[in-house]
């Protein structure tokens, strides 16, 4: 673990959008998703590194993240980003320019888009203030992430338009343990 003082978080279900879309029944159910890829840069602005396997620390993030260590970008923000997802369902159709918003396709590699975990099957936008499984790691719905201009800084592509709405969404870590792609995703409780 790291030395550093871990950075303030806010936790998932305490953020004004957490806590509001705990109590709200619907949502989507019935679904079974997929973990495809898990990333993590040591520190702001340094390239995503791929993991086989990752160990998430409840109320930290993953080990060696930059958040986990409190020298991401927004670090100094205290805010819900243990762990944050994107669905690869998301990149498909920007590679499809579906809708048509950047002028053509934008193709994001897993590392490129600066999220922790690519997953497939899994309706992100509807878990905010939503507990849901990751193998036996566990996951608070904080609230929906939002792209940035600093993202589209560091690709050098007009991402912020068509990723808008379907960024992803930050997380809280309620049960900590190791995570690998090909894990299963399921929802675990509704309001």
């Amino acid at each position: 673990m790291s030395e550093m003082l871990a950075p303030r978080m806010v936790e998932a279900f305490e953020h004004a959008a957490g806590a509001v879309a705990r109590g709200v029944p619907g949502g989507a159910t019935g679904w079974r998703g997929t973990l495809l890829h898990i990333h993590i840069a040591p520190a702001a602005s340094y390239e995503m590194e791929a993991l086989a396997e990752a160990q998430c620390v409840a109320g930290r993030g993953i080990v060696g993240d930059r958040y986990f260590d409190g020298t991401g970008t927004y670090s100094p923000k205290p805010d819900t980003r243990e762990v944050t997802l994107i669905e690869q369902e998301a990149l498909d159709a920007l590679e499809r320019n579906d809708p048509p918003l950047q002028g053509g396709p934008i193709r994001l590699a897993p590392a490129d888009h600066r999220r922790n975990l690519t997953v497939r099957g899994v309706p992100l936008n509807h878990l905010v203030g939503r507990r849901f499984r990751i193998g036996t790691v566990i996951l608070r719905g904080g609230r929906l992430n939002f792209p940035c201009k600093y993202l589209e800084e560091l690709l050098g592509l007009p991402v912020y338009l068509p990723l808008y709405n379907r960024s992803g969404l930050n997380c809280g870590i309620e049960v900590g343990g190791t995570i690998r792609p090909g894990d299963v995703i399921e929802l675990l409780d509704t309001p």
